[in-house]
């Protein structure tokens, strides 16, 4: 597994890269805009250009992007989820014209408004929307949740589901957070509670089918607790042998991961990124 860390695309996308090589990244995840608005300038070429070349001279060609914070695909209301179908697609389209490999995302929430079945239904449909013609390689991610609010996707049949309800299933790609599961109540702190998650994201999900990417992060809050918190690797509740076990996993060998850990503590993403490639045997 390629490893590396979040990156700020401030001052340019290409920056990215920029500051991933910085930290010894070999792969980074980033926004393609500001997350915290619908509406962003359409991409220009010359950022495209410059992302490219960026990517020769750091030597990161591996990279995923994560989507706005606004965007609810599960959105119980019409006229929002209709404008969440029309923000990933652009999404989507911003993605793909940079090479990422996958769009990760959070599945949605139904703001009490309906069953947590009934808003994996409206992720499907809305992905078929966005899929709809759709000629690029970069998949749409499906992320597992915490379960904080009226979130889905804490569950891995939550995630079946939806895939379930895509026809273009192949396209469909997942990324697994350490923390989210963990605080969803999925153990990954010894070899055994390891083996056991991974078998049953396994045989729910699918490993091979869709896992591409991983969020790696330590849990602030203990196992269950369903609150999204990230920690620095080992000052959690997690610990470091659940990373050790991660980076070594030979069914993981195809995916790329992103540190998601606080940045003002601990040394911050390259303490943590040194703790992964100490662990990760050659």
């Amino acid at each position: 597994m390629l490893l590396g860390a979040h990156t700020s695309i401030s001052g340019g996308l290409y920056k990215s890269l920029e500051r991933g090589a910085e930290l010894g990244c070999e792969c980074v995840q980033i926004f393609s805009k500001n997350q915290q608005q619908w509406n962003s300038k359409p991409m220009k070429d010359e950022e495209v250009e410059d992302f490219k070349a960026a990517e020769k001279r750091t030597g990161i060609t591996r990279f995923f992007i994560h989507d706005s914070y606004l965007i609810n695909l599960g959105s119980p209301d019409d006229a929002k989820w209709q404008r969440s179908i029309d923000a990933f697609k652009d999404e989507l389209d911003r993605a793909d014209r940079l090479g990422a490999e996958v769009l990760v995302f959070h599945p949605g929430a139904h703001l009490k408004q309906m069953t947590d079945e009934q808003c994996c239904d409206r992720v499907a449909d809305a992905l078929n929307e966005v899929l709809k013609g759709y000629k690029g390689k970069c998949k749409p991610a499906i992320e597992n949740t915490a379960g904080q609010g009226s979130n889905i996707g804490w569950r891995f049949e939550h995630i079946a589901r939806i895939i379930d309800g895509v026809k273009r299933k192949a396209m469909i790609a997942t990324c697994y957070d350490t923390a989210h599961a963990f605080a969803a109540g999925y153990d990954e702190r010894d070899k055994k509670a390891w083996n056991a998650t991974m078998d049953e994201y396994d045989k729910v999900v699918g490993i091979k089918k869709h896992l591409r990417a991983f969020h790696i992060n330590d849990s602030k809050v203990e196992l269950g607790r369903r609150v999204d918190r990230h920690e620095n690797l080992g000052h959690g509740h997690i610990g470091l042998k659940c990373f050790e076990l991660l980076v070594n996993d030979k069914r993981l060998e195809h995916c790329i991961g992103a540190l998601e850990t606080p940045m003002e503590t601990h040394g911050g993403h390259e303490a943590d990124l040194k703790i992964l490639l100490k662990f990760r045997k050659r």
